[in-house]
């Protein structure tokens, strides 16, 4: 408990220098009762959630047992994430400024059940869908980020899980410059001439294993870098709690998804 506390006020003098620098605090109610929690505790507890790999609300609830009821946390939680969204704008402008000249873009699924459930979920229906990837059928969304090659992350969208990934290609990116890298899933002749820009940005996609295409050796290192993306998606899964199930609402899954991220960005 003594640990948990040490690290969490670690990691709140870091979000309090976003936060003041951001002057979220005009957020603040400056009339009328008070809230329960304050926002600064709020956004800290949430990304300490995810940071720290704690499963639940109620498991975080218990370790810092907040002077308010359990409602209140999660309501608030999901309530203030929209602030968390600001901090991380703010974190991924700072990465494109520093960000090398080679960068990957890439999605992720984000199944919001299992698929048994799926006929049955009311939650998420209306953002989610049903594709099929290489690991086969999944209900729910998909997470598009670019990164660079010190895996860092400088733009992300989510979308549906069947949106077309060349088509939010150029949305994602619309503001970056550099070397791009994608993989199969982006082939079209119609993005590698829209997205080229003379001196600034061009986009290398690799070719799929049915289409043969001559490339140079200097192709086929940057090929072989995309794998530092799947970095960020295999960490953002597994130590930052990005996939769940649990939320009843959909502002609990756009928390979530929120928090993971803030957690993830500032680590």
């Amino acid at each position: 408990m003594k640990t948990s506390i040490q690290l969490y006020n670690k990691l709140k003098q870091t979000v309090e220098l976003f936060y003041s620098q951001l002057k979220l605090n005009k957020f603040e109610k400056t009339k009328g009762r008070k809230l329960a929690i304050k926002i600064i505790d709020v956004i800290s507890l949430g990304t300490f959630k995810h940071l720290n790999g704690i499963p639940t609300k109620k498991a975080l609830y218990k370790i810092f047992q907040p002077k308010c009821s359990y409602k209140t946390l999660v309501v608030n939680l999901n309530r203030f994430a929209q602030l968390a969204l600001i901090v991380i704008s703010v974190l991924l402008k700072i990465n494109q400024k520093e960000a090398s000249l080679i960068k990957h873009t890439d999605s992720t699924d984000l199944p919001v059940c299992l698929n048994k459930n799926a006929n049955h979920h009311k939650t998420m229906k209306f953002l989610s869908s049903w594709v099929k990837n290489g690991k086969g059928w999944f209900y729910g969304l998909k997470l598009h980020i670019t990164s660079d090659l010190k895996k860092k992350i400088l733009a992300i969208r989510f979308t549906s899980a069947n949106a077309c990934d060349s088509k939010v290609f150029m949305e994602l990116n619309k503001n970056l410059n550099g070397i791009f890298v994608a993989d199969g899933g982006y082939v079209s002749k119609d993005l590698q001439i829209e997205f080229y820009r003379e001196n600034e940005r061009i986009v290398f996609i690799a070719p799929r294993k049915n289409m043969k295409k001559i490339i140079t050796a200097w192709q086929f290192y940057l090929y072989n870098t995309r794998m530092l993306i799947e970095l960020n998606f295999r960490n953002l899964k597994m130590f930052h709690n990005l996939i769940t199930s649990l939320p009843r609402s959909m502002n609990g899954y756009l928390a979530n998804y929120t928090y993971s991220l803030l957690s993830y960005l500032i680590s």
